[in-house]
């Protein structure tokens, strides 16, 4: 019985089809199929195509009366569906309008759509564990104890909180700035200051040649063109931080970086390899000198030019090396400083340097990228600004030293631990403390990080400090720039964003 309805039911459907068909033919009728993976529509079956029905075309010129009547009922007869393609191409018309507007509105806006923001922030936790009481650190003045001056045992400090906003203005120009909301001036925390500040011009479309100009890292040293949060240790060496403070300056710059260049420092980055980015294969500038976010003291400005080279090797491996130098006149700051017998003194400078020091370096650069053992070492010597204490004077000194670092990466399933130790050493003055003073450092740090996620990342060391205490302004009693051995285990938590 079943079957005899089945039987009498596809009968039926097959004699509706038919009938459908042929009125269909009657009037032109088109058969259209969708491709499955482009979405485009055929009007014959192939590969991919699924039919979608059969559709009544109807012409732009209106039809008489009789006619569209009889077409209506035609098609109310056949049951097949009556497309107005005229209508379809209106509205894909509009669409298209509507996208070349919406285009349009975009162009308008310009360089607001091509803005980028990104950052990091780092908290510290500092704790002394031997050696030396009352001591500070100047490139990190929150390591020390309760005797330290300006009570530099703070726990838990914010050590840079940054964001970097930057944008292309065309082809041929883009910008930057970066303000810290972590800065410590004057005993005050979290205090907003520029970092960067400067706009670029690229005098080619394929940014062969770029001048820059503003607040900038200087191109002076391998590790101070990283950004701060690319270290393995916490701190600049001394011997390249003592000759650009905070890394950077006011000036203008000039980067020759052929495209084959270009392509090697973007290689390298790829690779997950800590860099300094895009500082040219060769660069030379003219810059203040006196240090980011001060006051030029005399009308000479510093000149620098470095000039690197980063090869491939056939296993894979990178390496670059470098030479740099600088030159210029600088004017030192001077301030009370609490003397031997207990006395307060001030420094003298000459009449014959009033108006600066001779400021000068050369330096040298070679890192080994950790792939997965890594070398990176740093080397220079020139003149400087140097307190001698015995004659209370402020002279030409020399100065000289670096440091060298060794690392592995060891890849887990929790991320990259990268061991790692260094040891830097440098004599000689100190030119951006009150009154230069002069600093022997010999520091060996061994410590970890932790590349937990591209977001998140963990630093833990130990740090042995063998050298003078920089920070003027000592109790009664205690003498300042005196040498000093200290031990502290220091920690730090970095976020990327």
């Amino acid at each position: 019985m079943r079957s005899a309805r089945f039987t009498r039911n596809t009968l039926s459907l097959a004699l509706a089809l038919l009938s459908a068909n042929l009125a269909c033919a009657a009037v032109g009728d088109l058969e259209l199929y969708v491709d499955s993976t482009t979405k485009q529509i055929f009007a014959e079956p192939g590969p991919n195509r699924v039919k979608m029905g059969t559709f009544r075309p109807v012409t732009e010129a209106a039809a008489p009366a009789a006619t569209s009547s009889a077409i209506s009922a035609s098609a109310a007869g056949s049951g097949v569906p009556v497309v107005d393609l005229s209508a379809l191409e209106t509205k894909v018309k509009q669409q298209d309008e509507k996208i070349a507007s919406l285009a349009a509105t975009q162009n308008k806006s310009g360089w607001t759509n091509n803005i980028q923001m990104r950052g990091y922030a780092q908290l510290r936790y500092n704790e002394m564990v031997g050696g030396d009481r009352g001591i500070n650190l100047w490139t990190d003045r929150s390591v020390g104890d309760q005797d330290s001056l300006g009570d530099s045992d703070k726990n838990l400090v914010i050590r840079r909180a940054r964001v970097v906003i930057e944008g292309s203005l065309g082809s041929r120009a883009s910008f930057k700035i970066e303000p810290d909301f972590s800065t410590t001036v004057s005993g005050s925390l979290n205090v907003v200051q520029i970092r960067e500040a400067f706009g670029e011009i690229n005098l080619t479309d394929d940014k062969v040649n770029r001048v820059r100009v503003g607040a900038t890292k200087v191109p002076f040293g391998f590790q101070e063109l990283m950004s701060s949060s690319a270290w393995m240790t916490f701190d600049s060496s001394d011997a390249f931080e003592s000759a650009v403070k905070d890394e950077r300056d006011t000036g203008a710059f000039y980067f020759y970086t052929p495209k084959d260049i270009q392509a090697r420092f973007s290689e390298i980055a790829a690779a997950g390899l800590k860099h300094t980015g895009n500082y040219g294969l060769f660069a030379v500038g003219a810059y203040n000198g006196e240090g980011l976010n001060k006051a030029e003291k005399n009308d000479g400005m510093h000149w620098v030019a470095r000039a690197t080279y980063p090869w491939k090797f056939s296993n894979g491996q990178f390496f670059e090396a470098s030479v740099q130098a600088y030159t210029g006149e600088f004017v030192p700051t001077t301030g009370a400083y609490r003397a031997a017998g207990d006395v307060s003194k001030t420094p003298i400078i000459p009449n014959a340097n009033l108006w600066g020091y001779r400021d000068r370096r050369v330096g040298v650069s070679a890192v080994w990228f950790p792939q997965p053992f890594g070398v990176q070492a740093e080397w220079n010597w020139g003149k400087s600004p140097q307190l001698d204490l015995a004659s209370n004077t402020i002279t030409d000194g020399n100065v000289d030293g670096g440091y060298l670092q060794a690392m592995y990466m060891i890849a887990t399933s929790h991320g990259s631990l990268v061991p790692f130790i260094r040891w830097q050493s440098y004599s000689g003055g100190n030119k951006l403390e009150t009154n230069a003073p002069y600093n022997e450092v010999n520091d060996t740090e061994l410590g970890l990080k932790w590349l937990l996620a591209k977001e998140v990342e963990f630093t833990t060391e130990y740090h042995h400090m063998n050298r003078n205490n920089l920070v003027t302004g000592n109790r009664a009693g205690r003498i300042d720039y005196q040498h000093f051995n200290a031990d502290a285990l220091r920690f730090q938590v970095q976020f990327n964003y």
